[in-house]
């Protein structure tokens, strides 16, 4: 079905299918800057259903390049947020816009909201479509009220009682190594920031670096007040490595020596069971739609997780980060602190 975007009152029509996000069909815009007129003054509205959906499709926008991208993400995420305690490769292509991920193609990624371990962290996403893949590369959505409502109470209790905890081990073989993540060569830099943002640390004696954060895995939207599951438990946990990896990862370095675990806050390991119920319960929250070049998707980083399909072909979809969220404006279930089990 196709829905253009103009309503009765000049309002945007958002069209909701099963399986799929909400969607206007914008027709007719061949001009950038124009474009970003009229979006500045749909932005109240969009604001609007985003609260309401969590995530929206823009189709019809001239984007056809970084330079189209940004002129949009100025409009609607005004203030930006710098990407923090980076964990996977992304291409830099400048003014704030980066590329979705550089993983392998046949490499999926599951569901998450970005940065959630961190003390500040996006409000909002936006990603555009400049190279679409031939074949699969979705960026699924998945609307974390529901993710909440679908778990089961005595997990969710746990979680809102005593949050979680996220473990890294930062090497230069097997993660991404401490300077990269921290942007920074100097060690006095990084302990300065892990100090100042709640993160124990401890360096080893090949020069690596480990560290442990304890982050509340339920937290309200600060705008709407929703109750929403947000964090990185299942996404970073070790029984979501393929089982061969997992084990030989813990043969060569140990359960304290993996890139990235997590656990509860109160140090009891998530079983596999647990990550199975929470994988399923994103799984019923989730929607996709194919890219198709020129498309915007912006999500409340906070109200909805996103991943990425595996693909095959080439694909660029670029990303930018914004309307910086402060944990504490979210009313945290638990407090965040530094902390190692």
């Amino acid at each position: 079905m196709r829905t253009h975007a103009d309503g009765p009152r000049g309002e945007l029509v958002w069209h909701v299918a099963p399986g799929k996000p909400a969607t206007t069909q914008v027709d007719g815009l061949h001009d950038i800057d124009e474009a970003c007129r009229q979006l500045t003054e749909r932005r109240p509205q969009i604001i609007e259903a985003l609260h309401e959906h969590g995530a929206l499709y823009i189709r019809g926008f001239p984007v056809t390049g970084v330079g189209d991208f940004a002129k949009v993400r100025d409009v609607l995420i005004p203030s930006r947020t710098p990407y923090r305690e980076k964990a996977t490769p992304r291409s830099d292509y400048g003014d704030g816009v980066f590329s979705s991920t550089d993983l392998p193609p046949s490499q999926s990624i599951s569901m998450h909201n970005e940065n959630s371990y961190t003390l500040h962290f996006p409000g909002l996403l936006l990603f555009a479509c400049l190279v679409a893949p031939p074949a699969g590369g979705a960026t699924p959505v998945a609307d974390c009220r529901k993710v909440l409502s679908a778990l089961p109470a005595p997990l969710v209790a746990k979680m809102r009682s005593v949050g979680w905890q996220l473990k890294r081990s930062y090497s230069d073989h097997i993660s991404t190594d401490w300077r990269t993540a921290f942007a920074s060569e100097n060690t006095e830099d990084v302990e300065r920031y892990c100090d100042e943002n709640l993160i124990a640390y401890e360096w080893q004696q090949d020069g690596n670096l480990r560290t442990s954060q304890l982050r509340p895995g339920v937290i309200q939207h600060p705008s709407t007040g929703a109750e929403v599951w947000f964090n990185h438990l299942a996404f970073w946990n070790e029984w979501s490595l393929d089982d061969e990896l997992r084990e030989a990862l813990l043969d060569e370095f140990g359960a304290d020596g993996l890139p990235f675990n997590s656990a509860f806050g109160d140090g009891e390991p998530l079983t596999k069971e647990d990550l199975r119920t929470i994988q399923a319960a994103y799984e019923s929250a989730t929607v996709r739609e194919p890219w198709q070049v020129g498309d915007l998707l912006l999500v409340d980083n906070i109200l909805t997780a996103h991943g990425r399909d595996p693909f095959r072909g080439d694909r660029k979809i670029v990303v930018a980060m914004g309307n910086p969220v402060d944990i504490n404006d979210c009313r945290p279930s638990t407090q965040p602190a530094a902390k190692f089990a």
